[in-house]
């Protein structure tokens, strides 16, 4: 027979999280409908971001090159993190040939990120007009 008591402090760290983020959803839209700060205004609805009208729709599609070089920006700005820890840890694995296999598999990876850029170099993905 399984002792159901052992559940019970992860039941009351569930429940503790489900009422704190249930506070922190519904709270703040109730404290807003009792301040009256629901209801628009010509003032509330204006831009406030930069400080003036948008010179056109603000749904309008954004070119894909912003895309690609957020993508390009992430990819190696992930590099640097996967390679920071790396190179502390790399030759205090124990044995040289787990070293050398961390350091091939390193120079793999950056072989294939150097790879990437490359192709999106060729293709004009960093091209800008």
């Amino acid at each position: 027979m399984v002792d159901l008591s052992q559940y019970l402090p992860i039941l009351l760290f569930l429940g503790v999280a489900l009422a704190l983020s249930s506070a922190f959803v519904f709270l703040p839209m109730l404290v807003s409908r009792l301040t009256g700060s629901h209801k628009p205004t010509e003032a509330k609805l204006s831009e406030y971001e930069c400080g003036f009208p948008a010179f056109e729709d603000s749904r309008s599609q954004f070119d894909v090159r912003f895309y690609l070089v957020a993508i390009l920006f992430i990819i190696f700005d992930l590099e640097a993190a996967f390679l920071y820890p790396w190179a502390v840890s790399v030759f205090k694995m124990g044995t040289v040939a787990a070293s050398w296999t961390a350091w091939i598999s390193m120079m793999v990876f950056i072989g294939e990120l150097l790879l990437g850029l490359v192709y999106a170099w060729k293709k004009g993905a960093l091209e800008w007009e």
